[in-house]
């Protein structure tokens, strides 16, 4: 009897929370807001340390090896995915944030087209010369338009898979 009644509770608790009061769903987690300085609370220039200790990222590991033996990064935390890349010195500050889920920019978010950054940033401007190489097209807003902010954009889909501040770093 416990367990049936404990089931049904969490049962109509979660209903609750997954609804608003006109029987639409809502968002569980609001999309954390992308900017020049940072992505949610994961600002650029934070300490390894000081993004640990607040839970927003996971455990520092070796970054690219074309960086070098030095270069460490760490997985964002839910909601956001993604990861963080750190300078050579010590204390390890985030040099870079790369996003592929859980954040919007003025709205703009991972699977939106070249039309939506173009509408949300009217400054940016689209980069075809790494189509050859890496197959995507890179979709750069510059500082005076909101930036420094890049978008991925594979040719394939021509769907953005990749947000980065300030840019996209590439270790293929």
């Amino acid at each position: 009897m416990r367990r049936t009644l404990a089931l049904t509770a969490a049962l109509l608790l979660a209903a609750a929370v997954g609804a608003s009061a006109d029987g639409k769903p809502t968002a569980r987690i609001a999309a954390k807001k992308i900017t020049a300085e940072g992505v949610g609370q994961v600002k650029l220039g934070m300490t390894f340390q000081e993004a640990r200790d607040k839970h927003l990222i996971g455990k520092l590991r070796p970054g690219c090896e074309l960086g070098g033996p030095e270069t460490r990064s760490a997985r964002l935390r839910s909601p956001l995915r993604g990861f963080v890349n750190f300078t050579l010195t010590t204390p390890r500050k985030i040099d870079n944030i790369l996003i592929t889920r859980g954040a919007r920019a003025r709205g703009v978010k991972v699977g939106d087209r070249i039309k939506d950054i173009r509408d949300a940033y009217p400054g940016a401007k689209v980069n075809k010369d790494t189509e050859d190489v890496f197959g995507i097209w890179l979709v750069r807003v510059p500082k005076s338009g909101g930036g420094p902010i890049r978008f991925s954009v594979p040719v394939a889909t021509k769907r953005i898979d990749a947000i980065g501040v300030p840019f996209i770093p590439f270790c293929e």
